[in-house]
């Protein structure tokens, strides 16, 4: 069993991926058989880094390989990766390194390669979960029929369509396969496959045939929470775009465009709200202080490094530098900030560029910066939200609460920990909430990707006015807990605040909300993913003995039903020649399927959550 670097190795410099696909179709067949393994040891393997910026990873008496970035950081060409042993360089030790590095960014096209018009992100019905309206139609024929597009432009050229068609393929195999069986040798496939869509232009397929890539990397690192839900909205994005394309579907954001950072054009009036703790695959850890704009949009200060959970938890008081300003997450979190010549990432991140200025200014109450609105339901990017909830009782390491609106009681939810690692501080300020029924707070969250009943909160506040008991902070938090770095005490609690009862001794307390019949569905989606094909026919062998299909249609999901019985007839349909040998593999026909299922449980997911919130 290897060992996990310690938190204070560097981390492998970003790798292109026509690099690793490159390197890994360089391999003998007997070498590519024992991939995988060499990438799990390198596990254990230390880093070393010189002053001229190169890596040195030792991987034998006589092989060492040595990554030469260029000027962006990123390994982009085959010769910046070396090996000294006599195979070099199609040699095992260099192809492990590189396919353990993380997978670049889709970067700019480079000299020569086409370029594709810019997408509008707000109408990227997939990347949010598509309403049931533009769901994949069919259930049970050979393959889902197109969705409607927003708008038209010139079709897909052959060339994109054959490259869209390749990508389809290597996604189709990944899902057949399931998470847990994808190696580096199927991994470097789809890379081979998303460079093939970036040389064709399209930029959107690319994009998301690496995030599937990151999202089965991290599936398979110890250390990485288990995000089977976002495993999932890749693939179906991945599978959604490439099966458009492949029709020669004209809509024009199918096509995609790279995204740039850019520039305001006046002063960004920022109020700080929150500091989140980030722990990422790989070792990486470090801080987000989430700011909000004068016009409501969210913007985020990165603190990212190797250091895993540890520096996560040393990074909320580290110091953050945005070009000549200067000052602390901690201070910034509860304050303000002007920045004039700001440079804003895509995601909403200020970048320390050069021209940028920025000056600290007063902070506001963040529940009056932050807007109450519902947030975006399963399936769809998570925002921010805040609501107001009254402690019902605690629920093993979350909590349950009732959300109000005024004085009116709302539905029963839960909030669970946003983090669950031990040195950060989520679980424990729950279980201290969850100790104090009947208290009021205010809330921000997201609300869970897979589960519109729960909430991850962030951050807890006050609640002024209501006369119901209430939390009490001291002045110099500004009215709020980051609840992943400030730890809840006491004197933070109203007097005599007893231990939390029985939820059933708790008057007019529902009992924890309940999973909807949408979650069988939901489970076998999930678990076509992470187990692959053999797993998904399962309810079909065991003709759905614990009626699954049945609580579906009861709870009026007749489509969801016959989508589930669908999914398991064809994941077990397979066809065999007359000496009963697998005569061919109808692997197109069991990714249609998967996909139609996929994007109907999104789409109604997000219904159902929006019409939670809402109401």
């Amino acid at each position: 069993m290897t060992r996990p670097r310690p938190d204070t190795a560097p981390a492998l410099p970003p790798v292109a991926p026509e690099v690793v696909a490159a390197a890994v179709e360089s391999l003998t067949t007997r070498l590519r058989g024992r991939l995988d393994a060499a990438v799990a040891a390198l596990a254990a393997t230390p880093v070393g880094t010189a002053d001229d910026g190169t890596y040195g990873i030792q991987c034998g008496v006589d092989a060492r390989v040595t990554l030469t970035p260029g000027p962006s950081g990123t390994i982009t060409a085959p010769d910046q990766a070396r090996c000294t042993c006599l195979l070099s360089p199609r040699c095992l030790h260099r192809t492990a390194v590189l396919a353990a590095a993380p997978v670049a960014e889709a970067g700019p096209p480079a000299a020569g390669e086409p370029a594709a018009a810019p997408a509008r992100s707000a109408d990227r019905a997939t990347a949010t979960g598509p309403a049931p309206s533009t769901a994949l139609t069919s259930s049970t024929g050979p393959a889902p029929s197109t969705a409607r597009t927003s708008s038209t432009g010139p079709a897909p050229s052959a060339g994109q369509v054959r490259a869209a068609a390749d990508l389809w393929t290597a996604g189709a195999a990944v899902l057949a396969a399931g998470v847990t069986a994808v190696g580096a040798v199927q991994r470097a496939e789809v890379l081979r496959a998303a460079h093939t869509a970036r040389l064709a232009g399209l930029h959107r397929a690319e994009e998301a045939a690496l995030d599937v890539v990151r999202r089965v990397r991290a599936a398979h690192d110890p250390d990485s929470p288990r995000r089977t839900g976002e495993v999932v909205a890749a693939l179906r994005e991945l599978l959604l775009v490439t099966h458009r394309l492949r029709a020669a579907d004209p809509d024009p954001e199918l096509i995609g465009g790279v995204r740039h950072p850019h520039r305001p054009d006046r002063p960004l009036r920022l109020y700080g709200v929150c500091r989140e703790p980030v722990v990422e695959p790989g070792g990486r850890g470090g801080v987000v202080t989430r700011l909000v704009g004068d016009d409501g949009r969210w913007y985020a200060l990165r603190d990212v490094r190797p250091g895993g959970a540890g520096r996560a938890r040393r990074a909320g008081t580290a110091h953050v530098a945005l070009r000549s300003f200067l000052s602390d997450h901690e201070r910034l979190s509860r304050a303000g900030l002007v920045v004039t010549g700001a440079v804003v990432a895509p995601d909403g991140s200020l970048l320390a560029e050069p021209g940028v200025r920025a000056t600290f200014a007063a902070g506001r109450p963040w529940t009056d910066v932050v807007p109450a609105t519902a947030p975006a339901g399963p399936g769809q990017a998570p925002s921010p939200t805040v609501c107001t909830v009254e402690i019902l009782a605690a629920d093993g390491e979350g909590v349950l609460v009732r959300a109000l609106t005024g004085d009116t009681p709302g539905p029963v939810l839960r909030l669970a920990p946003a983090h669950r690692h031990p040195a950060l501080a989520h679980t424990a300020n729950l279980r201290r909430l969850g100790a104090c029924p009947g208290l009021r707070v205010r809330v921000l969250g997201r609300v869970d990707s897979e589960r519109a009943t729960t909430l991850r909160p962030l951050a807890v506040g006050p609640v002024s006015g209501s006369g119901a008991p209430t939390l009490a902070l001291p002045e110099e938090w500004r009215g709020r807990a980051d609840l992943g770095y400030d730890r809840l005490r006491d004197d933070h609690f109203p007097s005599g605040a007893a231990p939390c009862p029985p939820p059933s001794l708790l008057p007019g307390t529902a009992a924890r909300p309940a999973d909807p019949p949408l979650r069988h569905l939901r489970d076998l989606v999930e678990l076509a993913v992470t187990g692959g094909r053999r797993a998904a026919a399962e309810p079909a062998r065991t003709g759905d003995r614990d009626g699954r299909a049945a609580a579906l249609r009861r709870g009026g999901f007749a489509t969801g039903a016959d989508l589930f019985a669908a999914l398991g007839a064809v994941a077990a349909r397979r066809s065999r020649d007359a000496f009963g040998r697998l005569a061919g593999d109808d692997q197109d026909h069991y990714a249609a399927q998967w996909l139609a299922t996929a994007v109907y449980l999104a789409g109604t997911e997000a219904a159902l959550g929006r019409a939670l919130w809402q109401g």
